[in-house]
């Protein structure tokens, strides 16, 4: 990696840091000044994404990797801190910088003007989802963690209300709780392994006494509960689903990234840390994640056919997505191979990106819908009051002209609904198809032991691939069917503002889909990377081998 590249690495940090910053000195009623700030830090954070992502693939051929380091300070390994770029960080911040833009977009609607400093708070949660991407230790992993926190419990309680306001608390508690643990957990790793330096607790775990590798253990635990919990893993996700299905539409999309960040903190410390080459300790945690990826893909398959509200779908629909990919590394931790990690990072990529969509969707596409008649209690007529209020402020028109702006508006938003349900159903041919496929291919192919038999373990997940993306599809096409098809010729306003950041994440998702033979072997490689967990390792310590060498040398 070029000198260049790899200080292009703290910008995606401090970009946003400062562009938010720069919004604090306006007033708020400048809004379109400050959202022209934010879609210009977007498009630089895009740029940068795209170069570090081109920088970090090796030139001798494939599978070849490259690791880039940015110490601040300058001060010598283990000891300073240091920002750190391979391929799973590289891809997770131009994911993240892809989101941020519709995300934006659509808070133009209306959504940035509910409450105040929501384009600060915006580029605050980017600054913290990058560095807990990019950082090499834990406790800035921490610090960059409760950054995006703070900013996302701001988002979540933009533009009040009660309800939002009740999710929003529990979501504060419950992240509050998962910190403490971490600073626990933080704490016991420093006390074992002397460092809190990722590449050197793996350098550190397979040299550790028998009685210190227990209490490393201990740590391991209590620093998975944290990151589960943050990752909406079952049963540790119940607030999930009400805390997104209430926040604002482009907070709710922008919010999908962050469970990814908790899946990206497991899997970057269960394969580096507790992976093979950690002697004693090689596959520690690996059952614990397996049986709870797929008690949560099970939740998360029941809770979107048994909720009526589209926003909480949405909710439910995260939750399947984090257990699918939390179950493919637990297998990889215990002795996977590349293919099926390589395909759940390529299905990570497509179904984040849908999920985002989906929730720009969820808002409008609701607008005047309400429970059937047997779910309201005897006698309410509590949906004739919503037409007829919505009716009045013209969200609701009363209209059967096919050539309507409205009705063009709905059918469109109906065309959108109907391709993000077959992505999250893994039809083909879309990502979700591609990476399950990748996925049983090799559950299959790379884990059939010498009696040629597949375990049990491994059948079910292969059940629940198929029956959770059936659960999402019969899920969403009840709602469809009442929504679009079912209606009396009544239709929502719909802005083009609300219209062009789905068709942009839906673009994203057909690229990926036309470019998915280069995009998996891009997550396939950064698979095999992360198996061999010498790669990371030796690249960020190698200054310090280095400096040991030449000392050894001098004495000689």
């Amino acid at each position: 990696m070029s000198d260049f590249t790899s200080h292009l690495m703290i910008l995606p940090i401090v970009i946003p840091i400062l562009a938010g910053a720069l919004m604090l000195f306006y007033d708020d009623r400048r809004r379109l000044t400050k959202l022209g700030i934010g879609l210009v830090a977007i498009f630089m954070l895009i740029l940068i994404s795209m170069e570090l992502l081109s920088g970090v693939k090796g030139s001798s051929g494939p599978g070849s990797t490259v690791v880039g380091l940015y110490p601040l300070g300058n001060w010598p390994m283990p000891f300073g801190i240091v920002l750190v770029l391979d391929r799973l960080s590289a891809m997770m911040v131009m994911l993240t910088s892809l989101l941020a833009l519709p995300s934006l977009i659509y808070a133009a609607a209306g959504w940035h003007g509910k409450g105040q400093h929501y384009h600060s708070m915006f580029q605050f949660l980017l600054a913290g989802v990058n560095g807990a991407f990019l950082t090499g230790d834990l406790f800035n992993l921490f610090v960059f963690f409760e950054v995006m926190l703070a900013a996302s419990y701001g988002l979540m309680l933009h533009g009040s209300g009660p309800e939002r306001i009740r999710a929003g608390l529990h979501y504060i508690a419950i992240n509050l709780a998962a910190s403490l643990l971490f600073l626990i957990g933080a704490a016991l790793v420093y006390g074992t392994t002397g460092t809190l330096n990722m590449a050197d607790i793996a350098r550190a775990v397979p040299e550790l006494p028998e009685a210190q590798r227990m209490l490393f253990h201990a740590a391991a635990a209590v620093l998975g509960v944290a990151y589960l919990a943050k990752a909406a893993a079952w049963p540790l996700c119940f607030w999930l689903p009400p805390t997104y299905g209430a926040a604002s539409p482009p907070a709710a999309a922008i919010f999908a990234i962050m469970t990814k960040v908790g899946i990206y903190v497991i899997l970057r410390l269960s394969l580096l840390v507790l992976g093979p080459e950690a002697g004693a300790s090689a596959g520690f945690g690996a059952p614990v994640l397996i049986i709870l990826g797929l008690a949560t893909m099970t939740f998360g398959t029941f809770g979107i056919l048994g909720t009526p509200d589209l926003g909480r779908k949405g909710g439910y629909l995260s939750i399947i997505s984090s257990g699918t990919v939390l179950a493919a590394v637990g297998f990889a931790q215990a002795g996977g191979g590349a293919q099926m990690l390589g395909g759940a990072l390529y299905y990570l990529i497509g179904s984040t990106a849908a999920i985002s969509a989906f929730f720009l969707l969820a808002e409008p596409v609701s607008r005047g819908d309400e429970p059937p008649e047997e779910d309201l209690p005897e006698g309410s007529d509590a949906v004739a009051e919503r037409w007829t209020a919505m009716t009045s402020l013209g969200a609701v028109e009363d209209t059967t002209d096919p050539y309507s702006e409205r009705t063009v508006s709905w059918l469109a938003m109906g065309i959108c609904f109907a391709l993000i349900a077959a992505m999250l159903a893994g039809l083909p041919p879309l990502p979700g198809f591609i990476g399950k496929v990748a996925m049983l291919a090799g559950a299959v192919g790379d884990n059939i032991p010498a009696s040629g038999r597949l375990p049990m373990i491994l059948w079910i997940y292969v059940a629940l691939l198929i029956l959770s993306g059936l659960g999402a599809l019969i899920a969403l096409m009840r709602f469809g069917i009442r929504r679009f098809w079912a209606e009396d010729g009544r239709t929502p306003r719909i802005l083009a503002l609300e219209v062009v950041p789905v068709v942009i994440l839906l673009a994203m998702i057909g690229l990926q889909t036309v470019r998915s033979e280069s995009v998996m072997s891009y997550t396939r490689d950064t698979a095999t990377a992360l198996l061999s967990p010498s790669i990371y390792r030796n690249a960020v310590l190698a200054p310090v081998n280095s400096a040991d060498a030449l000392e050894t040398e001098v004495a000689r």
